[in-house]
């Protein structure tokens, strides 16, 4: 395992703690398979979410937020990571419990970042990147897990026999099979004794539910309780947990030092009336299949207020930004990731998108170690700033599908077509134009390079 020394530095760059403060609390709600339009606070009318909607009213609430991948566990592996799947190997399919390949172990996740600075780490819920000692979540920084290491639908269980798949603890069997219908309930319960335990100490928690994939289970108490069937049952379920949590927090006295983040790790369907306009399913680049909601909240340390924000955000960005957040500089050897550090936007301290060059905050210049060798040919159309920025679209399978760039993303097959997602967020009429399409296109040959060049292996299990 890649050995890194990692140490807290605070200053007016990042968050400024006195010297009694301890560091932030980190916490990503990681949600499956919900839809971008699949909350009260994203249009929804089926369901009331007044919990979550209450994160994004006193937080920030993102409208062109991409999850990594548009399916599952290439999304986790960017988000861990700060680097698309394709990066770091990981950008096919689903790792299923016959599956050999996961994190390598020379990446740094951000447990292991968090972990190596005094923080204590748990993951609770599905974790889908490896069941095999290598991969598993105490491999890759995490001193805790409760959960599954797969998925409940018919192609995962199959694997498990009439047992079924088991809830684990520390890779102990809890309970066999699992019942999709106490999932929420159990990860919350978990969830909540950990920051009880951990209350006077920094904490890393990672909770990605499980929920709202395919089988859905709802509680007796949630049945029937929405418009929209058990799906929507099954996300006021989720609302009413995460507001659980959140009041937890609170109570313990350490709501006012902690960040949340709540996300989606692919989308799930498309919009449903003519004020939902997006198209797409999972698993594919139409937009509903990877933009997805995401929410970050921290109102005790600072983060902006009530604000709806709708520049290009994706799930690689969480890594340094959070880092940031906790006064953790990403040393110069880290393996070459493709976030930015939005800390200085979260904050309030700018509009837009920070510039990494302008080394606003503590991880501001880490994306500009990314390859940059940009030939002449694309010299007069976009700049380093415009590629770091740009967010390069990966289908299920793992191949380059498309590219956004401000407001225009680019096709790739079965033909170049560029739509222009501000006027026509629907995606049905090419915009025509050469010096764009040249540009988008001069980025996605870039993109290509760089990552025939830069990419990396994950890793493999050791067969016995």
């Amino acid at each position: 395992m890649r050995i890194l020394v990692f140490s807290f530095l605070l200053s007016g760059l990042c968050l400024t703690l006195r010297a009694e403060e301890r560091p932030p609390n980190v916490v990503i709600i990681f949600i499956d398979d919900q839809g971008y339009y699949d909350l009260g606070c994203y249009g929804a009318t089926e369901v009331k979410t007044s919990r979550i909607d209450q994160l994004a009213s006193e937080g920030i609430r993102f409208t062109d937020y991409y999850a990594a991948a548009p399916i599952c566990s290439p999304s986790r592996a960017g988000l861990l990571t700060g680097a698309y799947p394709r990066r770091i190997g990981m950008e096919t399919w689903v790792q299923r419990a016959d599956s050999t390949r996961g994190i390598h172990a020379d990446e740094v996740t951000l447990a292991e970042l968090f972990k190596a600075n005094g923080y204590a780490t748990a993951c609770v819920g599905k974790w889908h990147l490896g069941d095999k000692d290598p991969f598993v979540p105490k491999a890759q920084g995490f001193d805790y897990h409760f959960g599954m290491y797969s998925n409940l639908d018919p192609v995962e269980t199959v694997y498990f026999g009439e047992e079924g798949v088991p809830l684990l603890r520390n890779g102990e069997v809890v309970k066999r099979p699992a019942d999709p219908a106490e999932l929420t309930r159990l990860y919350t319960d978990e969830a909540i004794a950990f920051v009880e335990e951990k209350k006077n100490e920094p904490f890393f928690l990672y909770l990605p539910h499980t929920m709202l994939h395919n089988p859905l289970g709802v509680s007796p108490e949630f049945q029937g309780t929405s418009e929209w069937g058990e799906y929507g049952d099954a996300i006021q379920e989720l609302d009413h947990h995460v507001g659980r949590f959140m009041d937890k927090l609170t109570e313990l006295g350490i709501a006012e030092n902690t960040v949340v983040v709540y996300a989606s790790d692919n989308g799930r369907g498309a919009g449903r009336n003519s004020q939902q306009p997006m198209k797409g399913t999972k698993l594919t680049t139409w937009e509903c299949g990877i933009r997805v909601p995401a929410i970050v909240w921290g109102p005790g340390l600072g983060i902006s207020e009530g604000v709806e924000n709708g520049e290009i955000v994706h799930a690689l960005d969480w890594f340094p930004t959070l880092a940031t957040a906790a006064g953790v500089k990403i040393p110069e050897n880290h393996p070459i990731i493709d976030g930015r550090d939005l800390w200085p936007m979260l904050m309030g301290e700018v509009e837009g998108i920070p510039s990494p060059a302008a080394g606003l905050s503590l991880n501001a210049k880490v994306v500009l170690n990314r390859r940059w060798e940009q030939g002449l040919e694309w010299s007069d159309y976009f700049d380093q700033e415009d590629y770091v920025n740009a967010f390069f679209y990966h289908g299920s399978h793992g191949a380059l599908a498309a590219v956004r760039s401000g407001k225009h993303k680019l096709y790739l097959n079965p033909q170049l077509t560029v739509y222009d997602l501000e006027a026509d967020p629907g995606e049905t009429k090419p915009v025509r134009e050469k010096d764009l399409l040249r540009k988008l296109r001069g980025m996605a040959v870039m993109f290509q390079e760089e990552m025939s060049r830069d990419a990396r292996q994950a890793g493999e299990a050791v067969a016995h």
